[in-house]
């Protein structure tokens, strides 16, 4: 049997992206927490791994040619484990590439944009004095999100998936468009299609045992969770090192 591979992993949408791969493709591995509120990503050993400071990172201690490898961006991630295991990311070209078209789509659009939206909704009005620059910013980040869950909407009339049959694409955007909707009721009210999708993926065994453990893990380190102004300087208080 492989060896498991080293998830570094929070409960974020990105973080939770790669759980739900490893939980539908069968993949044995390890969760190592990051404690994003703690400044755990800018510890000297995850750096080695996640240049950009950034979780999620996986270390795969069978990698290529039966060695070590680690991969960071989520994005990496789900394409390494399913060219790895061969699941939810066709073989042929023109699959390949309707699958890789809406993986890009989310990681360029979807994802930021919904990070931006809640960022401004909910951290910068604690943050910032000048209320009229936090108008501004949920306005544009809220209304980009809405456009875009506009296009998924629209590309999951009468199907089941984003990309075919369910993929690492589906993986990629269902963690942000579930999290939008507990985060900003209503968000995607007139988008049927794109709910009943979320809703269907969120009934996946694999999507409810990733969901699970990743919440035992934050039980787990609850005892060492920063909290309020603290969190909040850890997370955007960051400049560039050298």
């Amino acid at each position: 049997m492989p060896a498991p591979i080293d998830v570094y992993f929070w409960p974020t949408p990105n973080g939770t992206k790669i759980t739900v791969a490893c939980e539908e493709m069968g993949v044995d591995y390890n969760l190592i927490a990051v404690n994003i509120g703690t400044g755990d990503q800018f510890k000297p050993d995850f750096l080695a791994i996640s240049p950009n400071n950034r979780m999620p990172a996986i270390v795969d201690p069978d990698g290529p040619d039966g060695k070590p490898i680690s991969v960071f961006e989520s994005g990496a991630i789900l394409q390494y484990l399913g060219r790895k295991t061969g699941k939810f990311y066709p073989q042929d070209e023109r699959g390949r590439v309707e699958v890789e078209e809406w993986l890009y789509w989310q990681m360029a659009g979807l994802g930021p944009m919904a990070g931006q939206a809640n960022h401004f909704r909910t951290y910068a009005r604690q943050m910032l004095a000048d209320q009229r620059n936090v108008a501004y910013g949920a306005h544009r980040y809220v209304t980009e999100y809405q456009r875009l869950a506009g296009v998924l909407n629209k590309r999951l009339k009468g199907r089941e998936f984003v990309a075919g049959d369910y993929s690492i694409a589906d993986m990629a955007s269902y963690p942000w468009a579930r999290g939008m909707a507990m985060l900003n009721p209503g968000i995607h009210e007139g988008f049927d299609d794109l709910q009943a999708w979320i809703a269907r993926i969120g009934e996946r065994p694999a999507v409810k045992r990733a969901d699970e453990k990743g919440k035992e893990l934050v039980n787990t380190a609850a005892n060492a969770g920063a909290a309020g102004e603290q969190a909040r300087n850890v997370l955007f208080g960051q400049r560039a090192q050298r």
